[in-house]
């Protein structure tokens, strides 16, 4: 008989730590969802683990890979909860942390905040180098005054050193040299140069990107380390493997060296296996929903692609405004943060209206509903006492919920303090953050030149499914797509993505003048360094190059990106290249100017492997009987009449291919709860994905899908 083996897929969010188990040999899955850990995020992999091996014993010792998506690395960022870091940088760039761009990003809130630096002016120290910008050395390190600089650092207690020198991306030299002095002289420190983090042009993205990756590297490899000793202690010995922001997967030793890659790699999952799904259903423009406990974060997903973007801001002072947070420039899926979790608390604002968020009771103390030791009124809190949540089949009835003291936290905190009834009180949090939610999304879908009335949403997370009904009515989408498993989606997302890392350096180059075999040459040492990484990660196949030209107008601040056949540079010519630079910018911008010269800024690669072989099985029960699959009913709050009605209620695991069936309904299954209102019709497919149509005048009055 063949030896079963399995992949694991671990996904720890702010509020839970979600499983996926698949059975390589039969396809089929295992899910279990506990609360996690904040104080050691590794105490709840590892009991989730143990309560896995309940119903598989011993499946651990055949588990051929396991795949993790953190939020460790962003949680220590928006908390400041890093190493003491300090930077060496160019004389004269000492403050480059505190001036960025020098730009407002409100022109009129004289009273705007901006993030502190993520490291302290006075743990940083200028040096006195010095490169031209096409990379020819001025000025030498001295030996001596890097000495001096490691003497101070060392009595201050740094503990992890950012190395990023002025126009170091076109010349490494002196970045080489401070490396070799500090490993020789202070191995026990860690180190981060801008050489190997980011070699890209834009000196205060490239400080920051390299700052924040020293910051959060010592806590990223003592985790990792401590993890995979934890592992192995219960019986695992396969491959680990991390999710990367870009939708990739890579190495640990990897994750280790480049921890400020990660830092998105959770909510990117659900993007991912979003994209694998339009793919299989062919869906021209889907829009993938995410909502956990702490957060909600959505991706316009075009033609069967995420975008991905090079820039992307954590810790914003002001949640939704572009500017106001720290800057990352690394590759990274098209995600925006379009609102709250479950566990966002609602509270009266200063000026006593209702407010959602930012803050969240996390999984500790958790909402009110959780008993334990929480007494803030949260989303979810306010979805038990709607009815929308079971709270005797709340994680598969394995937690229960205390609606009594959601009641008493929304009536005190809330209800009160506006005049309303408690009723009233909770559907207000319930459409305000769906409000919120959907003035995001909408924004976001038009900023990619969507349109959301032709969108189809899919949901994921706890929360998702609760809220994608009333998020689809806001926005105007017509369909609704919710996958099996669709509350673990993160974690079942990790096994469509390939293994894979983007590399880049910036070589600015007009046109014209530019030599195509230098251009050659650096693609050629991109796609070796990258083939090393792979390599770390899993040998044996192929290797899948993709080319990235970034460019821009000469004097322009932005560039577009272009993506090119994986040939050999020397075989394009240079009016195809401008060709298809203004076509792009044509498409992007509705013009361009053929008279302008343009410029080669930074050139990209990704690598990947192929992926491996995944699919959801399709469904095998012979019931065709739809009463079997009621559980029953439950008064619910309509969103359409603003009054409890009669919801019925169906078990998700019993549902067959074909079945159809109109709302109001609940789908119950132990990872989440799909709220449905009266105006929507739902399709149940052959591989058990739910399509929803909502019915609008004159509409369908069947849910449609392929």
């Amino acid at each position: 008989m063949e030896k079963e083996t399995y992949r694991l897929g671990c996904d720890i969010g702010g509020t839970f730590t979600d499983f996926v188990l698949v059975n390589n040999s039969t396809g089929e899955f295992h899910t279990n969802k506990c609360l996690t850990t904040p104080s050691d995020p590794s105490d709840a992999i590892e009991q989730g683990i143990r309560e896995l091996d309940e119903i598989i014993p011993g499946f651990l010792d055949n588990v051929e890979e396991i795949i993790h998506g953190t939020t460790l690395v962003i949680n220590a960022i928006i908390e400041r909860k890093g190493a003491k870091t300090g930077l060496i940088t160019t004389r004269g760039f000492r403050d480059i942390l505190e001036l960025g761009r020098e730009k407002r990003y409100d022109a009129y809130d004289i009273f705007s905040e901006y993030p502190e630096p993520i490291v302290p002016r006075s743990d940083r120290a200028e040096i006195d180098e010095r490169l031209t910008f096409d990379g020819r050395v001025l000025k030498d390190v001295d030996e001596q005054e890097v000495m001096g600089l490691l003497e101070k650092f060392k009595k201050d207690k740094i503990e992890s050193i950012a190395v990023c020198l002025i126009n170091s991306y076109e010349n490494p030299v002196n970045e080489k040299k401070i490396k070799q002095i500090i490993q020789e002289q202070a191995p026990e420190l860690f180190l981060s140069t801008s050489f190997e983090v980011l070699p890209e042009i834009k000196e205060y993205e490239r400080t920051c990107t390299t700052a924040v990756n020293a910051y959060v590297k010592p806590i990223t490899y003592w985790y990792l380390n401590k993890l995979i000793t934890r592992l192995g202690n219960i019986g695992f010995d396969g491959k680990f493997f991390i999710m990367l922001s870009s939708g990739g997967i890579t190495a640990i030793e990897t994750a280790k060296d480049f921890p400020v890659r990660i830092i998105e790699s959770g909510p990117t999952a659900a993007v991912i296996a979003s994209q694998h799904y339009g793919k299989m259903f062919c869906i021209k423009d889907m829009f993938c929903f995410d909502m956990g406990g702490t957060t909600a974060k959505s991706c316009l997903i075009q033609e069967g692609h995420a975008g991905l973007v090079s820039t992307f801001e954590v810790g914003r002072v002001q949640r939704f405004q572009k500017g106001s947070g720290l800057p990352i420039q690394v590759p990274v899926v098209d995600l925006m943060e379009i609102g709250a979790g479950g566990g966002s608390i609602a509270k009266i604002s200063s000026l006593g209206l209702l407010q959602v968020g930012p803050e969240s009771a996390g999984a500790d103390p958790g909402p009110a509903c959780y008993n334990q030791g929480g007494d803030s009124p949260t989303v979810t809190d306010a979805d038990l006492v709607l009815g929308y949540l079971d709270p005797d089949f709340f994680l598969g009835g394995t937690m229960a919920l205390d609606i009594e003291r959601s009641k008493k936290a929304i009536e005190e905190k809330i209800a009160k303090p506006l005049g309303t009834t408690m009723v009233e009180a909770a559907f207000g949090i319930h459409d305000l953050i769906n409000e919120t939610m959907a003035a995001a999304a909408k924004t976001h879908i038009a900023e990619k030149g969507g349109n959301p009335n032709i969108v189809t949403m899919s949901a994921f997370g706890g929360a998702g499914p609760v809220h994608t009904y009333g998020l689809a009515k806001k926005i105007g989408a017509p369909s609704i797509l919710v996958p099996p498993l669709a509350g673990v989606g993160s974690a079942l997302g990790f096994f469509t993505a390939p293994v894979a890392f983007d590399l880049s350096r910036s070589h600015r180059k007009v046109l014209d003048e530019a030599d195509f075999q230098e251009i050659e040459l650096l693609f050629h040492e991109l796609e070796q360094e990258s083939a090393k990484i792979l390599e770390g990660a899993q040998s044996g196949d192929e290797i899948i190059y993709e080319r990235t030209l970034l460019m821009r107008f000469v004097g322009q601040g932005a560039e577009i990106d272009l993506t090119i056949e994986p040939k050999a540079f020397t075989a394009f010519s240079k009016p195809e290249i401008r060709t298809m630079f203004d076509q792009e910018y044509k498409r992007l911008y509705g013009r361009t100017s053929v008279e302008s010269p343009v410029e080669f800024v930074t050139f990209k690669v990704r690598a990947s492997l192929p992926k491996k072989p995944f699919s959801i099985s399709k469904l095998t029960t012979q019931n065709r009987d739809l009463q079997t699959c009621i559980k029953g009913q439950r008064q619910a709050f309509s969103v359409i009449k603003k009054a409890y009605i009669p919801f019925t209620v169906y078990d998700r695991s019993k549902l067959f291919a074909g079945a159809q069936f109109n709302g109001p309904a609940i789908i119950e299954e132990r990872e989440s709860t799909i709220v449905l209102g009266e105006d929507t019709a739902i399709r149940v497919d052959e591989f058990g994905f739910i399509w929803i149509n909502i019915i609008r005048s004159g509409g369908p009055d069947q849910a449609g899908g392929k």
